[in-house]
């Protein structure tokens, strides 16, 4: 196994920022992020030890604000001036196994059934991961829950196991293996053990459900469920997995250019017709909307769940939300699934 002291990881991520954009867990003021790391970057900011950032790296292939293209008027004639898909090389350094599994659900939502997303796919396409096994779950963690496994994060292209003053490096993909190639001068060969994932405290029981809510759709449970709600939608930014985007255009003159930005279900105006009507106008529809979709829709479509456990949005609901809580009362409900 190759190995990486701790002590180098500065020296790495320089070497890797010469040649991508490198994203690492920084700390940033009050919150924690997935930053670009650069020379000028402090290593106080590192975050590499914190369990998980507050936001997650799902901004380093669907970024919160991404122009599309540009475009120029002529009466009544428009021409595309520039299509403004990024595709440099990228380095994602240090996401857990919760984080990588989205990655995961986001290919499948924009690069599968029949139709690629020309945007994503250019950031896709030039990434490489390096992974985080993680051995000690926090008091709201509950991936494994959802089918991940902590100590192997799927999706990376390297692995790196804590074995206190060093990591333990494993590549897994031929990206993974081309990456250590490039930075072989910083890393050791010996054998490490690999950890032992401790005990969740946070558990549920996900079996059956998504086949269950398909018949839950008009149960009365959705707006006892959604009383403490306030559609603020910050659940859904902070998830890693929440893919709901808007369009808009900004125009000066005789030119422009339209851009796409995050939007959340979980707002009345994002199923807002043109002529006024609203599918999802009360609270409760909204609020069951975003729970059939990452419980029961996205497993019907793409055989996954669209959480990953990560717990974000436990910690961060002002009011108190709480999709175990949820699940579980789920679960509890009587209803005939024959």
């Amino acid at each position: 196994m190759k190995t990486l002291a701790k002590t180098k990881i500065e020296a790495v991520l320089n070497q890797l920022a010469e040649k991508a954009e490198v994203y690492v867990p920084l700390k940033q003021g009050a919150i924690s992020s997935f930053g670009v790391w650069s020379a000028a970057v402090s290593g106080e900011n590192l975050a590499l030890e914190s369990l998980n950032t507050l936001m997650s790296p799902k901004s380093v292939v669907l970024p919160q604000t991404e122009k599309m293209y540009t475009f120029a008027t002529s009466g009544q004639q428009a021409e595309v001036k520039e299509v403004c898909a990024d595709s440099g090389e990228r380095v994602i350094f240090g996401a857990r196994a919760c984080d990588t599994k989205s990655l995961n659900v986001l290919d499948e939502v924009f690069l599968t059934r029949g139709y690629e997303d020309a945007f994503y796919k250019a950031r896709r396409e030039k990434l490489t991961v390096i992974g985080r096994a993680c051995a000690q779950p926090g008091p709201h963690c509950f991936c494994s829950s959802m089918g991940v496994d902590p100590l192997e994060p799927a999706g990376a292209d390297v692995i790196l196991y804590d074995a206190g003053e060093e990591f333990g490096w494993e590549p897994v993909t031929e990206r993974g293996q081309a990456l250590t190639n490039q930075l072989n001068e910083f890393l050791g060969d010996r054998e490490l053990p690999k950890p032992s994932a401790a005990e969740f405290r946070t558990r549920v029981d996900i079996e059956g459900l998504p086949e269950k809510l398909n018949r839950m759709f008009a149960h009365p449970v959705w707006e006892e469920l959604a009383a403490k709600c306030m559609n603020c939608g910050i659940c859904t930014y902070l998830c890693p997995g929440c893919y709901c985007f808007d369009i808009q255009v900004k125009t000066r003159g005789q030119e422009g250019y339209r851009f796409r930005c995050w939007d959340s279900c979980m707002y009345p105006e994002y199923t807002q017709m043109a002529g006024g009507h609203n599918p999802r106008q009360s609270k409760h529809e909204r609020f069951r909307n975003r729970f059939l979709h990452k419980l029961e829709f996205i497993h019907e479509r793409y055989g996954t769940l669209g959480c990953t456990g990560c717990g974000r949005c436990v910690v961060m609901c002002p009011n108190g939300v709480n999709i175990v809580s949820i699940i579980n009362r789920l679960r509890e409900v009587d209803v005939d699934v024959r």
